[in-house]
């Protein structure tokens, strides 16, 4: 595992003195919970090993029908003022377009440390049992958001989902036959509007209808290039305003080390999370500590039946 980021390195020296003891405590919880994940994260590995390159794949996948025949062309306004194209991916190029996008945003972007198979790809294990929601500029056809979305059946196929890597789901466990997990998420800087987001929201909510799922799952990222104050005192206003019923909670493989972070911080969700709390998604517990995104990850779960009703026409169409 690669070596994670330093809470402490935004203190001055005053500060790290006086909280040296937290933390050495705080390295050694660290060193334990990577050797308590170690066998599932050499698992996940042990798969990676065996993910074949796009190109090997290409003309199985494009013989192969495609998994939403509809294309919908919706004139929403971007950031460039384009209508946009709203599809899922139907064979290899077109996932290779997604995470060519996803490797420049999350990349080249925010500087995450991307095990990939294919240099400027974004590749996992889990893209090969997902599928791929895709919005296009109507002009250039350039691929400008995405999601991907990995329901129950492919689940089971790849063994676990993403978010088993981060956190404890056995309190989950009765739903997973009527969960998708969504995650990947990501949209081209030049076209961050909220037109562009609910129109990615409309492809899974009709998604979700179109195969009678339920529950969505997903882990939202919050930066930690401020070493995790600004995600510690996040975590805080969340977790009072909203936090799922105790039967539903997880429990973070990694967790974010809020009690050696300054909590007391008045802070805003960013935009994406701020969205799902708005259409009546939860957060499942505490944050998870994603050392290769740098980030702290709330598992983030959206039921259809608790859409805000604002929403819930454009969402549910």
């Amino acid at each position: 595992m690669r070596e994670l980021p330093d809470p402490f390195a935004s203190l001055n020296p005053h500060q790290v003195a006086r909280k040296a003891p937290m933390r050495s405590s705080m390295q050694a919880s660290v060193k334990a919970i990577q050797a308590r994940i170690a066998p599932l994260q050499q698992m996940l590995r042990a798969r990676m090993a065996h993910l074949p390159l796009p190109r090997k794949h290409q003309q199985m996948q494009k013989q192969a029908q495609p998994r939403v025949d509809q294309c919908i062309q919706t004139p929403v306004e971007s950031a460039k003022a384009s209508p946009i194209q709203l599809s899922w991916a139907r064979h290899q190029d077109e996932v290779a377009e997604a995470q060519r996008l996803r490797y420049k945003v999350f990349a080249e972007e925010m500087g995450a440390r991307l095990n990939t198979p294919v240099a400027g790809l974004d590749i996992d294990l889990y893209d090969l049992y997902c599928e791929h929601l895709l919005i296009r500029d109507s002009a250039t056809l350039e691929v400008i958001g995405t999601y991907r979305v990995l329901p129950p059946h492919k689940a089971l196929e790849v063994g676990c989902l993403y978010s088993d890597s981060e956190f404890d789901l056995v309190r989950l466990r009765n739903l997973r036959h009527k969960m998708v997990e969504v995650g990947r998420s990501c949209v081209h800087a030049d076209y961050r509007s909220g037109g562009v987001i609910m129109a990615l929201w409309g492809g899974l909510g009709q998604y979700m209808q179109q195969h009678g799922y339920e529950i969505m799952l997903g882990c939202a990222s919050v930066p930690m290039a401020d070493g995790g104050h600004y995600a510690a005192s996040l975590a805080r206003i969340l977790s009072s305003k909203h936090l799922t019923e105790a039967a539903y909670r997880v429990f973070p493989r990694l967790p974010l080390p809020i009690d050696a972070l300054n909590s007391s911080l008045e802070v805003e969700p960013p935009p994406l999370l701020k969205g799902y709390m708005r259409i009546g998604a939860k957060i499942c517990g505490a944050p998870a500590w994603d050392p290769d995104f740098n980030t702290a990850d709330f598992l983030t779960m959206l039921r259809l039946s608790d859409i805000n009703p604002r929403y819930a026409k454009h969402f549910l169409g």
